[in-house]
């Protein structure tokens, strides 16, 4: 008996048929949150080199153990394809009701051409990603007209910070009559930097004196060199972040009174600093007050990234399923929880 199955027996509605596209060590994570779900079955991946696609699930541990020894879920024998173009190969043929982009925005508008070629392919149904700079969230929000037409519901920023956190902060800014300020502090901790080299390089670009092309530009070793200055620590702060304008377009404050910073150490698992958010305001008495929400130190980056974009992939698909489309943000609906 097969996944889908499984779920079947257990009198569960059909499951969501998802896709996860970029299968680094994010990808991965989704991969295995997938498997761990009742209520979502994983039918297709893709990577820079091709895709795997079976309309009746992928195994996951044979997934990531092609793509960790050959390079490309393309190699799984015999539903995996080899192709330049596997995101546009791969919209083609599946049947695939959200997809979870676990991509690198880099350039800055990596992500945002990557849904014109959603919108230009007919395709409809959930898009779900876990961005992180103000800019690319705006390049998206800018195609809401679009994506509505194309009949495409697209969750925006919906993995840690931006997207839990982001929620949290929108939650919790319900107590006051005016917000003072919104502030996110992260910690990360991963045990091997390569095993997130998209993430790694799209920190440094928030880092003094780098940029997205920059960091894109990088070479291996030369990432290596600047851990090696840092003890494998990044510090970042007052960082180009995407709460900022999630919040804002959600009515809750202003851009300019929303921070965020944190500790990225790349060479332990364990979180350098617990990951929190801060929200200040005044009551309708008058009275000043700081809401914190911290996530627990055993949460990895990964669980705290595709646990919350599954779930805002769930109520993704129940908009699309109401025939609302466009784009949301984290700040604006509340994820559903996936069993």
């Amino acid at each position: 008996m097969n996944s889908e199955q499984i779920k079947n027996s257990l009198n569960i509605s059909p499951a969501i048929r998802v896709g996860v596209l970029g299968f680094g060590g994010l990808g991965q994570a989704a991969a295995k949150v997938v498997a761990g779900k009742r209520e979502m079955i994983l039918v297709a991946a893709a990577d820079q080199k091709g895709y795997a696609y079976a309309a009746e699930g992928l195994n996951t541990e044979k997934s990531i153990a092609t793509y960790q020894s050959q390079g490309s879920v393309g190699y799984l024998e015999p539903i995996g394809t080899l192709t330049n173009q596997s995101i546009q190969d791969l919209i083609e043929i599946a049947q695939v009701d959200g997809y979870f982009l676990a991509l690198p925005n880099l350039p800055n508008d990596f992500i945002p051409n990557v849904a014109k070629e959603f919108i230009k392919s007919g395709w409809r149904g959930v898009l779900v990603d876990a961005i992180k700079r103000t800019t690319a969230v705006e390049q998206l929000l800018a195609m809401k007209e679009e994506l509505q037409a194309a009949g495409i519901t697209y969750m925006t920023g919906c993995g840690a910070t931006p997207g839990l956190l982001t929620a949290a902060a929108a939650l919790a800014a319900q107590s006051y009559a005016e917000i003072h300020q919104v502030e996110i502090t992260f910690g990360v901790g991963i045990a091997n930097w390569e095993a997130y080299r998209a993430t790694v390089r799209e920190d440094i670009g928030h880092m003094p004196g780098y940029t997205v092309e920059i960091a894109r530009a990088m070479t291996d070793a030369e990432v290596e060199a600047l851990l090696d200055k840092t003890n494998g620590v990044l510090t970042l702060t007052n960082m180009e972040h995407a709460d900022d304008v999630m919040l804002e377009v959600a009515g809750i404050v202003g851009r300019d009174r929303v921070t965020v910073g944190g500790v990225v150490d790349t060479r332990n698992p364990k979180k350098p600093l617990s990951t929190n958010v801060k929200v200040t305001g005044r009551t309708f008495e008058g009275k000043i007050s700081t809401h914190t929400f911290t996530l627990g130190d055993e949460t990895s980056m990964a669980a705290n990234v595709c646990g919350p974009a599954f779930g805002y992939l769930k109520a993704g698909r129940q908009l699309h399923q109401r025939g609302i489309y466009g784009i949301f943000t984290a700040a604006e609906i509340m994820p559903q929880f996936v069993r």
